[in-house]
């Protein structure tokens, strides 16, 4: 799957995993339920495991044991600023028009969403015989439904000198018209039941975010450019899983199985902190980690400490946090540090932050600028200017927990948070490439 028909599947966190999960099931990868004892572990097996519907680890077994070899380890996030719909959303205006209640999720540029085609994606819980374990339905309403409707200049004048703009004023979607104030109570509910074909006294509760219904597409002269929402951090999601799903050519190049266990970890919430069970500062991947060490050390019968060898294999792993960077832009120039200008179609960005907002250090960095050269990519470095405070990502996050060593990247790109971002085709294929070889080379 190209990255285009990735990012046009994915409109949210859990269609992205789901998208993932596609990809990897029809590459031979079996799905580990973590409610269940993880069965033995052998070389060359291949599996994953999901948290919360939103969060994947998927897992290729090498031939060495875990706490020989450690485990070489790309991780992303699946998440993108957006507006979530809240409980009980439909707000009834004059003239029968309706709109939806929505609570920004992450750090978007909101002016970005005016005017857009919008729809709806996320997740609906129904109501079974269980009360502990609703149905799962995964939504995708294709066609858009929605509009955040601009004012006219004639109405704010100072509109193109910068206006301050009330998340809970400014940016309500516009659902639609009805004709009788009835037709107002449970609209959305009544959409979903339609949609997914069940009654709406069935629906408990939802997660569900607008997103635009534009298709990516390929821009600029020669098609250089990629411009599309969630590229932040989709982009790096396919990369990672393109690297892996490359995996039997790879494989039967080189007769036989890797020595090294790779791993892609997929995490959700990165822009709100990620501090839930499905984030990087969750334990889940720690314990996942844990428990198949133990499951391989059992198959082996290794007298070894399990939990010795989980640490070992710690010290012995190294991780690629992958969250895309900030690219120099031609009409803002300034805004970069004076002499590190990383560009689009310049390949990987290596970034760096003196107050450890990102975890790459000197030997970091060495690693990865060192793999991108085996495979023939070139690389960059991102520094913030030092008047301007930057963001953090995953990579420090996850360290807390597990101290790998590691490296935080990413492509660069224009326009971050905006509802559509503009990225390099020439830096995907680069990005892949760098990825393919540190987990195969």
């Amino acid at each position: 799957m190209n990255l285009i028909d990735f990012l046009n599947a994915s409109p949210v966190n859990y269609l992205a995993v789901a998208t993932l999960e596609e990809q990897l099931q029809a590459a031979g990868f079996h799905k580990i339920d973590p409610t269940k004892t993880i069965p033995e572990i052998h070389a060359g097996d291949k599996f994953y495991v999901t948290k919360n519907d939103s969060s994947l680890y998927a897992f290729r077994i090498g031939s060495k044991p875990l706490g020989e070899s450690g485990i070489r380890l790309i991780c992303a996030h699946c998440d993108s600023p957006t507006f979530r719909i809240k409980p009980n959303p439909e707000i009834r205006m004059e003239k029968g028009f309706v709109k939806l209640n929505t609570e920004l999720y992450g750090g978007a540029i909101m002016s970005t969403w005016f005017d857009r085609p919008l729809s709806l994606a996320g997740r609906v819980m129904l109501r079974t015989s269980d009360p502990l374990h609703p149905q799962t339905r995964l939504l995708h309403i294709q066609e858009p439904i929605l509009i955040i409707p601009n004012l006219a200049i004639h109405f704010n004048r100072q509109v193109n000198d910068g206006v301050k703009l009330s998340k809970q004023k400014d940016m309500l979607p516009i659902l639609g018209i009805i004709d009788e104030e009835l037709s107002a109570n449970n609209l959305l509910l009544n959409l979903i039941a339609s949609k997914l074909d069940v009654e709406p006294d069935d629906i408990l509760d939802f997660d569900l975010y607008l997103y635009d219904t534009t298709p990516a597409c390929e821009v600029g002269l020669h098609k250089e450019f990629i411009s599309a929402g969630r590229l932040d951090d989709l982009s790096m999601v396919h990369a990672g899983l393109q690297a892996m799903l490359g995996s039997e050519v790879e494989a039967e190049a080189k007769q036989g199985i890797p020595e090294q266990t790779m791993a892609l970890a997929i995490f959700d919430n990165e822009e709100t902190g990620s501090g839930t069970k499905q984030g990087a500062g969750s334990p889940f991947f720690s314990q996942v980690l844990e428990r198949i060490v133990i499951a391989q050390n059992k198959a082996l019968r290794l007298e070894t400490d399990p939990r010795d060898d989980f640490y070992r294999m710690i010290e012995n792993s190294f991780m690629v946090s992958a969250d895309n960077a900030h690219a120099w832009h031609p009409n803002y120039g300034e805004k970069m540090d004076p002499t590190n200008h990383p560009v689009l179609g310049g390949g990987p960005i290596i970034k760096v932050n003196a107050a450890q907002k990102y975890a790459t250090d000197a030997d970091g960095a060495a690693v990865f600028g060192e793999i991108c050269r085996r495979a023939g990519v070139p690389y960059q470095r991102f520094v913030n200017h030092s008047d301007i405070a930057g963001g953090s990502t995953l990579g420090n996050i996850l360290t807390s927990s597990l101290p790998l060593r590691g490296v935080d990247m990413g492509n660069g790109v224009w326009g971050m948070h905006s509802v559509r971002e503009t990225g390099s085709t020439k830096d995907q294929e680069y990005v892949i490439r760098a990825f393919s070889e540190f987990f195969w080379g």
